[in-house]
């Protein structure tokens, strides 16, 4: 089945096939990423953001599903840095790992529970690039081509936000911003942005994608749009 097309009245029986993913495993969730989520990116449906992708929706702000191998991955980390870095997936992976176990909830109400993260430390990444003293912020880029985020420093330099390579104990797929993503745990989830290309370290804090369309900056969970109903 390697590069068959998913029709329609297939692609119909694989959304059912999505929301029943935990009684058939894990097996199934990746065969759904791999076939359905690039099917969905061509189709034009509109239906990418509503089909449940293991216990995720998955979302794309460009109507398309980016995709870049393990081999030619690098994570470009730039601005007012003393040692601009181009990290192979390798490097990241040879790195002192971090795993979390945290919620991931997204501004729009929904939730999942105890997901597990793995990956290095945003902190560490910034620490081997060595961040000038002028430097305030950082902006964050997906090889999407259109997304971008923003963290001040300080933000940035906890112990909870993770450059992610895995998963639930899986490598990230194409469909949850692998190979490599931010995951940002105490913000809402549009801060941990997919298909991490490029971070630049700057000396202000410039709005990410969805601040420019009105979202907070410093989105903590609780906080943006007063949507979470678990805030304090």
């Amino acid at each position: 089945m390697d590069g068959a097309p998913v029709g329609r009245r297939v692609f119909l029986g694989l959304l059912g096939a999505g929301a029943a993913g935990i009684l058939w495993g894990s097996n199934a969730q990746r065969w759904l990423e791999q076939r359905v989520g690039p099917y969905l990116a061509k189709d034009g449906t509109g239906l990418s953001a509503l089909l449940p992708i293991g216990r995720f929706r998955i979302y794309s702000v460009t109507g398309s599903m980016p995709h870049r191998g393990h081999g030619e991955y690098r994570l470009r980390v730039s601005g007012l840095v003393d040692r601009p870095l181009a990290l192979s997936y390798p490097e990241l992976r040879a790195m002192p790992p971090t795993g979390l176990t945290r919620d991931f909830q997204c501004v729009t109400g929904w939730r999942v529970f105890e997901v597990q993260w793995k990956g290095v430390r945003l902190a560490d990444v910034l620490e081997r690039a060595g961040v000038q003293e002028s430097a305030k912020a950082l902006r964050f880029r997906s090889f999407d081509g259109t997304y971008t985020e923003s963290l001040t420093l300080k933000q940035a330099r906890r112990d909870d936000v993770l450059v992610a390579y895995e998963l639930e104990g899986e490598e990230l797929s194409d469909a949850h911003g692998g190979p490599v993503r931010l995951y940002v745990a105490p913000m809402y989830g549009y801060k941990s942005i997919k298909w991490l290309d490029r971070i630049e370290v700057t000396d202000e804090v410039v709005p990410g994608y969805w601040e420019e369309r009105g979202y907070d900056v410093d989105a903590w969970i609780g906080r943006s749009n007063n949507r979470d109903d678990n805030a304090p």
